[in-house]
């Protein structure tokens, strides 16, 4: 067994059986990506556009890419025809942007609200105030090719554990809120996706139904 399909099954041994891997393939090459895609892991996640869609022609068809990173207005379309699901929806018109290239692509897309519940300044993300004041209900209800599915948030990059539960502790709330306010009739509407190589075991502990790991799956990423 190689050192990719070794850390995926040390991961996996250790996680609640009913929380998702998203291995994250920034910076790796194609090969690498599909040893973990031989170890059994069929979600992987990238931060650039470009490089999802240059993996995406490399791998097989039955792989989920999730765009994890920032998303620029001006990549809409090319992540669209790209990602099976869109994690970054820090917008409301991001997001009305990503419905109108669906339906454009006659394609379905499944996003997620990114909400920035870090002490850093440069996390993208919703604030909360913004999660109260916007009624989800009738945003949903507007979009015609995409579904909102759940919530994003990244913690503090910090040693300090009890700041990221505490961080995300606040995203499963607006998770808990929006739920039960505006989602409660929609199925889909489940996931939140948090936590990374450094702190997923909190974020399991504190609800995370998804979690975003890259170093921990192929070693210390390569600088470019």
């Amino acid at each position: 067994m190689g050192k990719i399909a070794a850390n995926i099954e040390n991961l996996l041994r250790e996680l609640p059986p009913e929380v998702k891997v998203v291995a994250v393939t920034k910076t790796r090459t194609a090969e690498e990506a599909m040893e973990a895609y031989n170890a059994g892991l069929r979600l992987l996640g990238e931060n650039r556009v470009q490089e999802l869609s240059a993996k995406k022609n490399l791998l097989p068809p039955d792989v989920i890419w999730h765009l994890i990173g920032h998303l620029q207005s001006n990549k809409v379309r090319q992540a669209v025809a790209a990602a099976s699901v869109i994690e970054s929806v820090d917008s409301l018109s991001l997001l009305e942007k990503i419905d109108d290239e669906a339906v454009k692509q006659v394609k379905h897309i499944d996003c997620l609200l990114q909400f920035h519940i870090a002490s850093e300044e440069t996390k993208q993300g919703f604030g909360i105030e913004e999660a109260d004041n916007t009624n989800w209900k009738e945003v949903a209800a507007s979009l015609r090719a995409v579904r909102i599915c759940g919530v994003m948030g990244m913690a503090t990059f910090t040693e300090d554990m009890e700041r990221v539960r505490r961080e995300f502790r606040t995203l499963a709330l607006i998770f808990s809120n929006l739920h039960e306010r505006h989602f409660g009739a929609m199925e889909f509407f489940r996931e939140i996706s948090m936590g990374m190589t450094g702190d997923w075991p909190v974020a399991v502990e504190e609800g995370s139904t998804m979690i975003r790991v890259g170093t921990l799956i192929f070693g210390e990423r390569i600088k470019r």
